[in-house]
């Protein structure tokens, strides 16, 4: 009985149901305290991305990650695979995934830098949005930067893998033929945002991850913010 005076109080002041908005047990959460978890399993997010995708084959192999050659290539590339050029094709298109996959593999510093300037405006509103939601509040508020910061890092490893000498090559090779029109895309912003969006995909992928399984929450904090999601799922 003494047990259950203590519990009516509490009943009465969040309703019959006994759910308590954006707590885990009856600690209410602070704003400091989601964001802070936000930009942890963000950070867990890239470090787990970064090495995922650093592995060889990691962009080649994976159909929503493989990259393709710019579409601006397009005619190139169907007008030299016509005159005997695939295998020319097929050896950019490999080192290009190699280039991502080797830039890949260096980009949690320039995530890290950019997630821990990272502002967050509603933090309860992405805790409690889309699986991807604090991904996609990354993307929106940082991807100008992190291209900027990234784009270096792909440029050296298409030098490095020789993507782009093979590029090169094939381009050379087309605007040589007669009667057509001179191609050129810029290889190094076409492979930056390709692997960016590479590495964006596989972070959505451990967030949701995160949300769902206790198991992927690495910190006390991730625990306890993330933990609040689970008694909502088991009140409702």
């Amino acid at each position: 009985m003494r047990v259950f005076r203590l519990i009516l109080p509490l009943l009465m002041l969040f309703g019959c149901s006994g759910k308590v908005p954006q707590e885990t047990g009856f600690a209410p959460l602070s704003e400091a305290e989601v964001t802070q978890a936000l930009k942890d399993a963000l950070s867990r997010s890239i470090v787990l991305s970064a090495a995922s995708a650093g592995r060889t084959d990691a962009y080649f192999a994976n159909p929503q990650l493989k990259i393709e050659l710019p579409e601006d290539a397009d005619k190139l590339q169907n007008t030299l695979r016509k005159l005997g050029f695939g295998a020319e094709i097929e050896r950019s298109v490999l080192q290009l995934n190699r280039a991502a996959e080797r830039a890949a593999a260096r980009a949690k510093p320039v995530f890290i830098k950019a997630i821990t300037a990272l502002s967050i405006d509603d933090p309860f509103d992405l805790l409690n949005g889309e699986p991807d939601a604090a991904t996609r509040c990354l993307i929106d508020e940082s991807r100008d930067e992190l291209h900027e910061q990234f784009r270096p890092i792909v440029s050296e490893a298409l030098v490095e893998t020789s993507a782009a000498h093979y590029y090169a090559d094939i381009v050379k090779r087309y605007n040589a033929l007669p009667l057509v029109f001179d191609v050129d895309p810029d290889l190094e912003d076409y492979a930056t945002e390709q692997a960016l969006d590479g590495l964006f995909l596989l972070m959505a992928q451990e967030e949701a991850r995160i949300r769902t399984l206790a198991s992927s929450r690495s910190t006390r904090l991730m625990k306890r913010v993330f933990g609040s999601l689970d008694q909502v799922s088991l009140d409702e």
